[in-house]
């Protein structure tokens, strides 16, 4: 069984559209869907309990993305997770597919899809490690290289949270999403403890997803950027403590810390 697990905060007219795709399409494995909202004002939760069929975890307080991921995963009943951003919109047959080849490659715990944007432009979303040079070089990349990378299939260190599949004895192996990331980076963290364990994580473009990126963050844009920051120090804390007082002094220089 396959267990959907939606993030929202603030983001009714995504959610709407994501569960919609959904509800309209539905993938043919075995499935539940659970949105988890981040004490929303707008009215998300409503939309979400309307669906037929979605189960919503309604959480107190805004709890960041990965505390209410693993909400949602504690309360999923699947032995395969769809980690899916609310702002997403899913073709119909892109869930199957991902299933499908995840299934079918050994060793490979988690997957993740094509993320393009509501143009079609493709997005990158997958890469290496996070680390300075890693970082430097990811600026460095051009749309022709994003392109031609993301037409193949390869092993990656990490695949976007926004659309990631996991079977659920590995993410729980790996302790779930670590809650010190409130916001961004916890993606790559958790991808990094799924490598720990020796399991592997593919970046596949049998499945394509259109990704409308950040429109919850859009909302809170000082928050988001704040969060970003802090997600970024506390990578770099628990990662690479050496460089991380390096890292601090700079944002600090910019005034963003």
């Amino acid at each position: 069984m396959l267990s959907i697990v939606v993030v929202s905060f603030n983001a009714r007219t995504d959610l709407a559209a994501c569960l919609t795709s959904l509800r309209d399409a539905p993938p043919a494995v075995r499935h539940e869907i659970i949105v988890v909202d981040n004490a929303s004002t707008d009215g998300s939760a409503d939309i979400a309990r309307a669906v037929p069929g979605v189960t919503v975890i309604a959480l107190a307080q805004n709890a960041g993305f990965a505390a209410a991921n693993n909400a949602g995963i504690r309360a999923a009943h699947g032995d395969l997770l769809l980690l899916l951003n609310n702002d997403t919109i899913v073709p119909p047959g892109a869930i199957d597919r991902l299933v499908e080849r995840l299934e079918s490659v050994k060793d490979a715990a988690v997957a993740g899809p094509r993320l393009v944007d509501a143009t079609g432009a493709v997005e990158l979303s997958f890469g290496r490690m996070i680390s300075p040079f890693n970082e430097l070089r990811q600026k460095r990349l051009t749309r022709d290289w994003i392109e031609r990378e993301t037409q193949n299939e390869q092993f990656v260190d990490w695949v976007s949270g926004a659309c990631l599949l996991v079977y659920r004895a590995d993410a729980e192996k790996a302790g779930l999403l670590d809650e010190r990331f409130f916001l961004y980076t916890e993606d790559v963290d958790f991808c990094h403890a799924i490598r720990q364990l020796g399991r592997k994580v593919l970046f596949t473009p049998v499945a394509t997803i259109t990704h409308l990126r950040g429109r919850s963050r859009a909302s809170q844009p000082e928050a988001s950027r704040a969060a970003y920051r802090r997600s970024h120090v506390a990578f770099y804390e628990k990662h690479h403590p050496v460089w991380a007082p390096m890292l601090k002094l700079y944002l600090r220089m910019k005034g963003e810390l």
